[in-house]
């Protein structure tokens, strides 16, 4: 099956990542010692999507350093810069320039802070055969106390979102979608806009199968907040072999460190304990220091720490 081209939205600021996302931007957060980016970039381009883009704004040395043009992966690599952020809707549209500048009708969106392995064929297909002009990769919900909900009729088309905690039954979107090019089009460039809380409702009000839902029991790793990030870095560390500890870093003999990642060029001093903690850029802990279950960045007053 032919591939369009796929937009990976990475331009957001992380809010609920802080304080790890004052020092990169969410999608170059390292996850079991790689960043999101790169294993987003990587699993399209297994799956046979050549003509990548990602948004930009926050941190975005962060991610295009992790990047580059895409050759070491394989694959194009282009980037659209946004000067504020425009939204999950105002982004898409101020990067179709370069995802339908072949002429192509639609593409590939891939939030870049979730990874799945959702089957991308099935989902083109689905999104084909239905003449929606988007449609959702969704998964029963797994935490509806945690995750709003996406809201499905008998015929597979969206019929609206429920919030947080919301009692009623619902689905999941893990991140991935086909849309008509069109959609976007009808947005003013530059200005900021989402998708699911203002423009999909809006298609869904206009045409009940406007928003087509393709359900399975794809994988979904959520990177959302500090804790999240730590929990899928130590599941995939298990699966994957741990690569827990990034580049520069220097580790006391005497220190204990357990179930945490290091990240780039941290110092970790003499008989110093970090127990299921995530340690950014830079930082070094002082010898004899005890943190637990913490996410510790370098601030200009000292150690920023917040409890996981």
């Amino acid at each position: 099956m032919n591939r369009p081209a796929a937009l990976v939205l990475a331009a957001g600021l992380g809010t609920r990542l802080r304080p790890l996302t004052y020092v990169r931007a969410k999608a170059a957060v390292p996850v079991n010692g790689e960043p999101l980016a790169r294993r987003v970039g990587k699993w399209l381009g297994a799956n046979g999507f050549d003509d990548l883009v990602f948004n930009l704004h926050h941190h975005p040395e962060s991610v295009a350093a992790c990047l580059g043009d895409g050759t070491d992966l394989g694959v194009r690599i282009r980037y659209s810069w946004e000067h504020e952020v425009l939204g999950s809707g105002g982004g898409p549209r101020h990067a179709l320039p370069l995802l339908i500048d072949g002429g192509a009708e639609r593409f590939l969106i891939v939030n870049g802070d979730t990874l799945t392995n959702v089957d991308v064929d099935a989902l083109l297909a689905a999104h084909a055969r239905s003449g929606a002009l988007v449609t959702m990769a969704l998964i029963p919900n797994p935490a509806p106390d945690k995750y709003g909900g996406v809201l499905v009729d008998a015929n597979n088309f969206v019929t609206g979102f429920s919030l947080r905690g919301a009692v009623r039954a619902s689905f999941h979107f893990i991140g991935v979608q086909v849309v008509e090019a069109g959609v976007f089009l009808a947005l003013e460039d530059g200005v900021p806009a989402g998708s699911v809380n203002e423009l999909y409702p809006r298609l869904i009000a206009a045409d009940a199968v406007a928003v087509g839902a393709f359900v399975s029991n794809a994988s979904f790793h959520d990177i959302g907040t500090p804790r999240d990030c730590l929990d899928t870095t130590l599941e995939l560390a298990r699966h994957e072999g741990p690569r827990l500890v990034g580049s520069g870093c220097r580790v006391d003999p005497t220190a204990i460190v357990e179930r945490s990642a290091l990240w780039d060029d941290v110092t970790i001093g003499p008989a110093a304990r970090i127990v299921e903690c995530v340690v950014a850029d830079g930082v070094t802990i002082p010898g004899g220091a005890v943190f637990e279950r913490s996410a510790i960045v370098s601030g200009a007053d000292g150690l920023l720490i917040q409890p996981l």
